[in-house]
Parts: C-alpha cells; sequence; structure tokens
C-alpha cells in the first residue's frame, strides 16, 4: 500500500451471527461503507449446534431462515438509513466433513469471494459465558486477513 494514495474501499464485509455484538459491528460497517461510498456485506454465519441439528433433523430449518431474515431486516434498517447498499448472504461456519471448515476460514474465504476491500467483525464479549458463533473469530481473521480489519 502506497502511503500517498488514498484509501478506497468499495465493499466492506460484516460477518454477523445474530447477536448484539454483531449488530453493533453492522453499524461501523455501515458507518466505514458510507465514509466511503462503498456497499456493506454481510455475512451470517450458521453455528455448529445449528448446522448439526439441521442435519439431524432436530432443528427447524424454517426457523433458522425466520430468524436470519429478522436479523437482516433490522441490518436493512441501518443501512437504509445511511444509504449504503447491502447485500447479504448466509454460510455455515462448520462442516462435519472438513475440519479446516471454521467460522474463521469462512469469513477469509468470503472476504475475498466478494473482493471485500475491509472487514468489520465483532469482537469476543469479554464479560459473559455467550456461545454465539463469531465471538473468537476476531484473532484469528485480525492474523490473516488480507484486508484492513476492525474488530469491535
Amino acid at each position: 500500500m502506497d502511503p500517498n494514495e488514498p484509501v478506497t474501499v468499495d465493499t466492506v464485509l460484516a460477518p454477523v451471527d445474530g447477536s448484539e455484538e454483531s449488530a453493533t459491528a453492522v453499524e461501523y460497517a455501515v458507518a466505514v461503507a458510507d465514509r466511503y461510498d462503498a456497499s456493506v456485506h454481510a455475512l451470517f454465519v450458521l453455528g455448529r449446534g445449528v448446522i448439526q441439528g439441521m442435519n439431524a433433523g432436530t432443528v427447524d430449518e424454517d426457523a433458522i431462515a425466520a430468524d436470519t431474515q429478522d436479523f437482516f431486516d433490522d441490518v436493512s434498517l441501518i443501512a437504509d438509513e445511511a444509504n449504503v447498499p447491502l447485500v447479504t448472504s448466509v454460510d455455515d461456519g462448520f462442516s462435519q466433513t472438513r475440519k479446516t471448515r471454521h467460522p474463521g476460514n469462512v469469513v477469509l474465504d468470503t472476504a475475498d469471494a466478494v473482493d471485500a476491500d475491509f472487514i468489520v467483525l465483532p469482537r469476543e464479549p469479554t464479560d459473559t459465558a455467550s456461545a454465539e458463533v463469531l465471538e473468537q473469530v476476531a484473532e484469528y481473521v485480525l492474523s490473516y486477513a488480507s484486508q484492513p480489519v476492525l474488530s469491535v
């Protein structure tokens, strides 16, 4: 990166998991996108329990889809208020057949696939025993991302 060239951002990736922390990360992602006249790509990462439950037939896929859409509706309101274009997608953060598939890899692979210039993701909560999907991904993404990363 040439320090004399202005920073350009076209796409901000915001990995989310439906938690309050990820909703906060979306607010920051929209602010970054607004600043650079960019778009936001919100990636909902499904957790291990959800994936295992869907595979076993013990989790109602329609309920998961409805919850995910409800979260995306809230994200859309945030983006609409700032007049920031928004794209959404969903991916599973775990695989029973690929040991190397975990939320950190899903975030980095998606960042490359959507040509993201910036990543904003939630930081691990330090005051709760929450088991949200993205809570321990921040350190991995900060270590291995080729894009600038903001962990909030």
